[in-house]
């Protein structure tokens, strides 16, 4: 127990830049929630199911953050604020993973067995972010606020949308050196820029024709005023 709590601070004061004490860690509902997972989890594996989900159940009561005691979570785990997490009971979370309030690792309604999603070392997802299904989700990957991933991620992506989908690929910072979930590529911003810059070319060449229609006209009364 003492072993948790103490990696449980590190790791809160680490990630969080709203904390000033670490005895502050002990009103985090993420603390607790995290707290109880770690022996819940200890129970689920030694087969006492019912006791493991009485844990797990005080947890979510108290804390409003839901973890399976199933779930297979690593090292370094951080949930920032926390409320209306929902961890699936075949979820398996790497080393140094960070979630935040809101996030959904859940099924699909329609597998069994391995039906929950796997986060490699270093994933980040950001606030209110669904990840539904059992496929792998890449070492060092972000997934933006609000998007739902239902396919496999690379490794080192960012993924943003509904449904998500990558838009970056390498050459950016470990997730947890940042905790930035805010400047993320905007594809969609990206597809209107296109678009504009598109409508500004057929603009432009349809005011050309439209000159060239003028001269040809003028040319041709000029052509029957000089006959006539």
């Amino acid at each position: 127990m003492f072993k948790y709590i103490g990696e449980e601070i590190k790791v809160i004061e680490e990630r969080d830049p709203a904390i000033h004490s670490k005895w502050e860690v002990f009103l985090y509902a993420s603390f607790w929630a995290v707290l109880f997972y770690r022996v819940a989890h200890r129970f689920y594996v030694k087969k006492h199911y019912l006791i493991a989900r009485a844990i797990s159940q005080f947890a979510r009561n108290r804390t409003g953050i839901e973890i399976h005691p199933g779930a297979q979570i690593g090292k370094g785990f951080f949930i920032d604020h926390g409320s209306g997490v929902v961890v699936g009971e075949t979820t398996i979370i790497g080393n140094n993973v960070t979630l935040y309030q809101g996030v959904t690792l859940g099924g699909t309604g329609k597998e069994h067995g391995k039906r929950h999603p796997t986060l490699k070392d270093n994933v980040m997802v950001s606030v209110g972010a669904k990840v539904l299904g059992s496929f792998t989700i890449g070492e060092n990957s972000k997934i933006g606020a609000g998007s739902v991933v239902l396919n496999e991620v690379p490794p080192n992506s960012t993924v943003v949308g509904v449904p998500g989908r990558v838009v970056k690929r390498r050459d950016q910072a470990i997730p947890r050196e940042t905790m930035d979930q805010v400047n993320l590529p905007d594809p969609i911003k990206d597809d209107i820029g296109v678009l504009k810059h598109a409508d500004a070319r057929i603009t432009n060449e349809l005011i050309d024709l439209q000159r060239e229609v003028r001269e040809l006209r003028n040319s041709v009364d000029s052509l029957r005023r000089d006959k006539d």
